[in-house]
């Protein structure tokens, strides 16, 4: 049994397979993390909106800045 195990790695159709796989990979659209370049946009878009709303909540509880008047 493990014979075969040690035959089927050494096998030549093994390696091929694995090249196919990464060359389809590189003609198709580029993932990061299984996103798309519109879906990480959005994501950090998201994530920046997130940073600022929450940083000027911290700074107007603190009573670093005071809201304007009318």
């Amino acid at each position: 049994m493990l014979d075969d195990l040690r035959e089927q790695a050494d096998s030549a159709l093994f390696i091929d397979d694995e090249t196919e796989e990464f060359a389809e990979e590189e003609v198709g659209e580029r993932l990061f993390l299984g996103m798309t370049a519109v879906q990480r946009f959005v994501i950090a878009t998201m994530l920046l909106l997130m940073v600022c709303i929450l940083g000027t909540f911290c700074l107007l509880i603190t009573e670093r800045v005071y809201p304007p008047l009318l």
